[in-house]
């Protein structure tokens, strides 16, 4: 039970990480927790949408720990050039330490949750990296592209970043975004 206890008190430190998005109607940024937990959300809910068989227990799982390495490296924003190979070998630290905290089957499932949603080889992994990426976007859009103007976001950043992983994970969801992204170019939200 100790391991157990130590493991949820461990990653309660992912409620420090800070995001570049803010929360809706508020000045406060997300941390990674709250986005995690709204991505599975977001997953559960677009279930019907999934283009292959989907196992959602799985997604849902993986999209709780796939951010669990930032606890040690932070948050990069998603259209960060460069040292993502570099920042991936330190989130594989981290979460590896993390989870081995855990009986070894229990961190070991964890572990290749978070190993399979990195290599997105699975309709599962496919999907989750959809609402991974889609949420930030509907965040901007709801918040009048408030990320995408402080960090001098561009349109074609965002269409060459998220429509790919987006679409090949729910097409439904892309339809839905591309049209969007056009407005937020229109409305100037985006450089």
């Amino acid at each position: 039970m100790q391991n157990i206890v130590d493991f949820v008190l461990e990653i309660d430190k992912l409620k420090q990480v800070t995001r570049k998005t803010r929360v809706l109607n508020s000045d406060r940024y997300e941390n990674s927790a709250e986005h995690s937990w709204q991505i599975a959300l977001l997953a559960s809910s677009l279930a019907p949408y999934a283009v292959e068989a989907v196992d959602m227990d799985r997604v849902v799982a993986m999209l709780l720990v796939h951010d669990i390495g930032e606890i040690e490296t932070g948050d990069t924003i998603v259209y960060a050039e460069g040292g993502w190979e570099e920042r991936k070998a330190q989130e594989l630290a981290c979460v590896t330490r993390i989870f081995g905290m855990l009986p070894t089957e229990q961190g070991q499932r964890l572990l290749a949750l978070w190993n399979e949603f990195e290599t997105a080889e699975t309709a599962e992994a496919r999907f989750a990296h959809a609402a991974d990426r889609a949420m930030p976007v509907l965040l901007n859009l709801a918040n009048n592209g408030q990320s995408w103007l402080e960090n001098g976001i561009r349109h074609q950043q965002v269409v060459d970043r998220i429509g790919p992983p987006v679409r090949q994970g729910c097409p439904a969801l892309w339809d839905y975004l591309e049209s969007r992204l056009a407005m937020a170019k229109e409305k100037g939200w985006l450089a």
